[in-house]
């Protein structure tokens, strides 16, 4: 079983920053994806940024390319998302998950942690 848990959400006005961390317990990580997804109210999930826990790989959805950055450290279990110049489209919960390897999609990613609110003010 695995066990992902949020933090680092909270309020920041527009422009600001957050980074958001996953800390992963439960079982070796070598061959997961380990992903971010938020969903706004009133709004379906949406994928933001993927990685390879070997190699780090990584993916972003056009909306956050160049603003938003995953990354983990293999030694502290620990995936992040550190967001930069935030605007009040990117307020959502924001969920941590991990999959096998190849998972792109929210559906191919078996573990989810209970998620962590962000939201930007203008």
């Amino acid at each position: 079983q695995v066990q992902l848990v949020e933090s680092g959400g909270g309020l920041v006005q527009a422009g600001g920053s957050l980074r958001l961390s996953c800390a992963a317990s439960g079982r070796a990580f070598s061959t997961y994806v380990m992903g971010w997804f938020r969903q706004a109210p009133g709004k379906e999930r949406e994928f933001v940024a993927r990685i390879t826990w070997t190699g780090g790989w990584s993916y972003y959805r056009d909306s956050v390319k160049g603003r938003f950055t995953i990354s983990r450290d293999v030694a502290k279990n620990t995936v992040y998302l550190q967001m930069n110049n935030l605007k009040p489209e990117d307020t959502a919960i924001y969920y941590c998950a991990a999959g096998s390897a190849g998972s792109s999609y929210s559906h191919e990613f078996h573990y989810w942690g209970q998620g962590t609110q962000v939201t930007v003010s203008s």
